[in-house]
This record gives C-alpha cells, sequence and structure tokens, in this order.
C-alpha cells in the first residue's frame, strides 16, 4: 500500500468513528433523533438526577404575590368605595356587588398590578337612588383611577377609553382576556333601563392602562 492510499484509509477510519455515535443503524432504537441507542438508555437516569436537583433548588431572590385591592378612588366622579370580593355566580357569571354603593373585584382574574385585565363592577343605581358607579360613563381619556391595597400600598391606573356595549354583545375578550400589561376594567350598567325585565339594556365599560 502506496503512502497516499495509508492516509485515505486513516482518514475514513477518523469519519466512521464520528459517525457511528449517530446511531444510524438500522434498528428503531438507534435512529430517534439521531441519538444512538446507549445515550437514549442513559437519558431516563440524568433525568430523573436533574429532578432531584430542580427538588433542592432555593432561589436568593424573595417573591410576594401582589396584595389584593381593598378600595377604588376616581377623584374625576367622586367614587371612594371599600371593594368587596366577587366569586362567580350558581349560572357560572361574575357576581354583581351585593351592596348599591359598594363595588367589587373579580377575585377570580387579575390583581390590580399584575399583568392582565383586573376587573371592578359596581351598580348604576338602586330603587332609592345613585349607586356607586352612577357617573363611570363621564370618565374619559385621562382620568385616574386609584386602587388601594391591603398591605398600604396603591397603584394608580389611566383611563383610555369609556365605551357602551350592549348586555348581548358583551366584549368578553376585551374585558376579560389576558393582557401582557397591568389593565383595569370597570364596569356598571348603562343605556335605556327595560321595564319589563327590570335590568338596563347595556354595559358602560371603562378601559384603564397603569401610569407608567
Amino acid at each position: 500500500m502506496t503512502a497516499g492510499r495509508r492516509r485515505l484509509a486513516a482518514v475514513a477510519g477518523a469519519v466512521a468513528l464520528l459517525v457511528l455515535p449517530t446511531g444510524c443503524s438500522g434498528g428503531r432504537e438507534g435512529r430517534y433523533a439521531g441519538v444512538s441507542s446507549t445515550a437514549a438508555t442513559r437519558a431516563p437516569e440524568q433525568e430523573a438526577k436533574g429532578l432531584h436537583a430542580a427538588r433542592g433548588f432555593r432561589s436568593v431572590r424573595g417573591y410576594r404575590t401582589t396584595p389584593v385591592p381593598v378600595r377604588v378612588e376616581i377623584p374625576r366622579i367622586a367614587v371612594a368605595s371599600t371593594l368587596d370580593r366577587l366569586g362567580r355566580a350558581r349560572d357560572r357569571t361574575v357576581e354583581v356587588p351585593s351592596r348599591w354603593e359598594v363595588a367589587g373585584w373579580y377575585a377570580g382574574g387579575t390583581r390590580p398590578g399584575d399583568p392582565g385585565s383586573a376587573v371592578i363592577l359596581g351598580h348604576v343605581d338602586s330603587k332609592s337612588g345613585p349607586a356607586v358607579f352612577y357617573r363611570l360613563g363621564e370618565l374619559r381619556r385621562g382620568d385616574a383611577v386609584t386602587i388601594r391595597r391591603a398591605d398600604g400600598s396603591s397603584v394608580r391606573f389611566v383611563v383610555q377609553r369609556t365605551e357602551q356595549y350592549p348586555k348581548r354583545r358583551f366584549p368578553t375578550d376585551d374585558v376579560y382576556y389576558p393582557t401582557l400589561t397591568p389593565a383595569l376594567r370597570l364596569v356598571t350598567c348603562g343605556g335605556q333601563f327595560n321595564y319589563a325585565t327590570g335590568h338596563y339594556r347595556s354595559n358602560v365599560i371603562v378601559f384603564a392602562t397603569i401610569e407608567r
């Protein structure tokens, strides 16, 4: 064998050694994602060790959940109300506040200040007169809404727009759909009153974003 052929054979052998671990054999076990059967066999054991290590991990940072809201203040329309916690009614719709003079926060959703849409509801009136959100429809772009929280902190939102929608076309996605930044939705009744059902035909909704 000449020197040139010996060098060619040596290179071929080296290539073979590099290709072999990729598992290109005819067996199904050795062809998964180009991983050799030996590596595939070791994977569960390595994964188990990784999970064990993760369970012992403790972050050096301390994280606290956002405090719950306890009060809403809207100077523009003279609103200063405590907040009841609202859940779901029996028909799976969001509860409405039990007191006409007090607003409520939907506790099944986002906390004000967290990314997402926090929702606060209030009555527009009662049989005895105006309720907590009687003047909600007067809010305009730039008006401020302050939410006080249980730990004494507060978060301030700025109104972007105020809209009225027929209840049969309530914008569920716009009100409850998650957002990447903190947002606030204030909801009450509005429009014409239906004396046959005893309810308003529409909803007034204020859309606000966190103040930067």
